[in-house]
């Protein structure tokens, strides 16, 4: 029963560490990761922890996505706020290993919009949104989509960390910004990377429902995630 919760906790500490680390890096090297390289770095970190823990957690790693999938009837309500609080427990230990590397940096990764606030809000809806879509839609169905599922989610994330990092970091993900904001002291803007990325979730399973009417993503009898784990429909009542 504590493997799935190690393991999300595992993962998020990997994407977090490695994703913020490459930030910091690229800071204090002035630039030598380059942009690219840090968009690179988010998208594999978490294309190797989906096949590394995929089929133990389903490899969340992100509140608003475990929120997405129990809105989708795919995951129980009840085991969201554990994985909520096991994602945000390791983004805070992950920043503070960041902090202990590198005591001088300012922000460690944190995810400060550099554009008004209603245009990153707006954003960050999208690109959660985005990579909603294609989650729900690679990790369950047939097993031919759900054997590249690592990588179709790692690309989207690669995608949008290439061209919107620039602007609001492309967080997409609470507990992401929660650990480096809290461990920094960079609070001002947080509650849009809290809010914002959960909407998109949201709207995204939205949006998969109008597409695939009330089979959602899969049917009864697919209803196994390949790399995401098994996951029966659920409906609390």
């Amino acid at each position: 029963m504590l493997k799935k919760y190690i393991a999300e906790f595992i993962g998020t500490f990997a994407m977090v560490f490695c994703g913020t680390g490459a930030m910091v890096v690229n800071d204090v090297t002035s630039g030598v990761v380059t942009h690219p390289g840090v968009a690179f770095t988010w998208g594999l970190i978490v294309m190797g922890m989906i096949y590394a823990f995929g089929d133990i957690s389903g490899a969340h790693f992100n509140p608003a996505v475990t929120i997405g999938f129990a809105y989708a009837k795919k995951f129980p309500w009840k085991e969201v706020p554990k994985y909520a609080l096991i994602q945000c427990l390791a983004a805070i230990a992950a920043s503070l290993m960041v902090l202990l590397l590198f005591p001088e940096h300012e922000t460690l990764g944190a995810t400060i919009p550099t554009i008004e606030l209603w245009r990153a809000f707006i954003v960050e809806v999208l690109l959660t949104f985005f990579l909603m879509v294609v989650i729900i839609n690679v990790s369950t169905g047939a097993k031919e989509i759900g054997v590249i599922a690592g990588i179709a989610v790692g690309g989207i994330i690669l995608l949008e960390a290439m061209f919107a990092g620039p602007i609001t970091n492309a967080s997409m993900n609470p507990a992401r910004s929660l650990g480096p904001a809290l461990v920094s002291g960079n609070l001002k803007e947080l509650w849009l990377y809290l809010t914002a990325p959960v909407i998109g979730a949201i709207l995204a399973v939205i949006s998969c429902k109008t597409v695939k009417d009330e089979q959602c993503c899969a049917t009864e009898d697919q209803m196994r995630l390949c790399i995401f784990k098994p996951l029966k429909p659920y409906d609390e009542k």
